[in-house]
């Protein structure tokens, strides 16, 4: 393990200030992800700039246009948060069966967001990947049952994150820190795939980290119903292999608005523009489930051995949406 300097920060300007001073530093949460990333070598930042001071970063504000996420906040806060179980239910489902209660309780959101890939290769301090700068992509000559089965090109992971897919449900916005500046941003738009930048997974650079997510309140007469699943190997403390977040408004038996959003399956999180298409605007009695989840993934791409991945999306859309269906 690599020798760091660790320092706690009591604002966010003084964050940024030294990010920009120390070229190879980074910002600490909960550090579940990161400290393994440095016990193994994949990661050896000089200095670690530890939130937990800045109290800002550790609330969660409600008012009658937004709900602000400090990006300090507890993932174990988010998903029992009255608010967010109430307005933004694939939220909280996503953050309660994330990891276990240990890492939840510790765990931040900006953390979540933030975490490497899980691929074995990148995970290796011995395999010196495309990923990490390397020539190679090894996985292709290896173990890909975990991989992507879609949008991927040289490097091939998946989107780690559970509650990224969730947010991608509501049009959050994702509060970044840099230099001089504080700025919001689409979440559609802060996550990067390898064909962009092979060696990052968000925009941020290397003087910026997340301060908050802010969520828009919905209309008191609309009916918003949400709903994330999860399917992983283990019943506890694992990734996803294939997760999906649908998000409806249905206004007199019509779906007025409708967002679907898919973790496991892509480098980032996957939105099924395709499946939303044929969903908005359709009577719900007249609804074809089974035709709808057919159109989850509009161009897979798996390999032999994760071709699983598929089917399994499909099946997991079809009963989020039959489930959803049910509670009108």
């Amino acid at each position: 393990m690599s020798t760091f300097r660790y320092y706690e920060p009591e604002s966010v300007a003084e964050v940024v200030s030294a990010l920009k001073d120390n070229v190879n530093s980074s910002v600490i949460g909960g550090g579940s992800d990161l400290l393994s990333e440095i016990k193994n070598g994949t990661t050896k930042p000089n200095v670690l700039l530890g939130l937990s001071r800045i109290d800002d970063l550790k609330r969660i504000t409600a008012t009658d246009t937004e709900v602000r996420i400090g990006s300090m906040v507890t993932i174990n806060a988010v998903s029992s948060d009255p608010v967010i179980k109430r307005d933004y239910g694939a939220l909280s489902e996503a953050s309660a069966g994330l990891a276990t209660p240990q890492i939840r309780n510790v765990g931040t959101l900006g953390g979540n967001l933030n975490q490497r890939p899980r691929c074995w290769y990148y995970r290796n301090p011995l395999i010196d990947c495309l990923k990490k700068g390397g020539t190679k992509c090894y996985a292709l000559g290896g173990h890909t049952k975990y991989l992507c089965v879609t949008e991927g090109e040289r490097c091939y992971i998946v989107h780690p994150s559970d509650t990224a897919v969730a947010l991608s449900l509501f049009s959050a916005e994702i509060e970044i820190a840099s230099a001089g500046d504080i700025r919001r941003i689409p979440i559609g738009s802060f996550f990067v795939s390898p064909s962009e930048n092979i060696l990052r997974e968000t925009i941020l650079g290397p003087d910026e980290f997340v301060t908050a997510v802010y969520l828009p309140s919905h209309a008191p007469e609309s009916r918003h119903m949400s709903k994330y699943i999860k399917a992983r190997e283990r019943q506890s403390g694992d990734f996803a292999l294939v997760s999906v977040g649908i998000s409806l408004k249905v206004s007199s038996g019509t779906i007025q608005a409708c967002n679907i959003c898919f973790g496991g399956i892509a480098p980032t999180p996957y939105r099924s523009i395709q499946m939303e298409k044929y969903l908005v605007n359709r009577s719900v009695e007249n609804l074809d489930v089974s035709y709808a989840a057919g159109l989850a993934i509009s161009d897979p791409k798996p390999f032999p051995d994760n071709e699983y991945k598929v089917t399994l999306a499909t099946n997991l859309v079809k009963k989020a949406l039959s489930d959803l269906i049910c509670d009108l």
